[in-house]
């Protein structure tokens, strides 16, 4: 569940822990996280529409 709850964080999804250490390094790491696990959401998302629903129109 560990993996789950830190998606959702990034995502903005849940509150992060209060407890949790702050800085300017994590701050930029969890940043770039964030930006690298949308793209690969896009990703998939342009791979399914590519390999799945525009074969089923033609």
């Amino acid at each position: 569940m560990g993996i789950l709850r830190q998606i959702a964080e990034y995502l903005y999804i849940k509150k992060r822990d209060p407890n949790a250490p702050r800085n300017i390094n994590i701050k930029l790491m969890h940043g770039m996280n964030r930006i690298s696990l949308l793209m690969f959401i896009v990703a998939l998302l342009i791979m399914l529409f590519k390999f799945v629903i525009l074969p089923m129109f033609r």
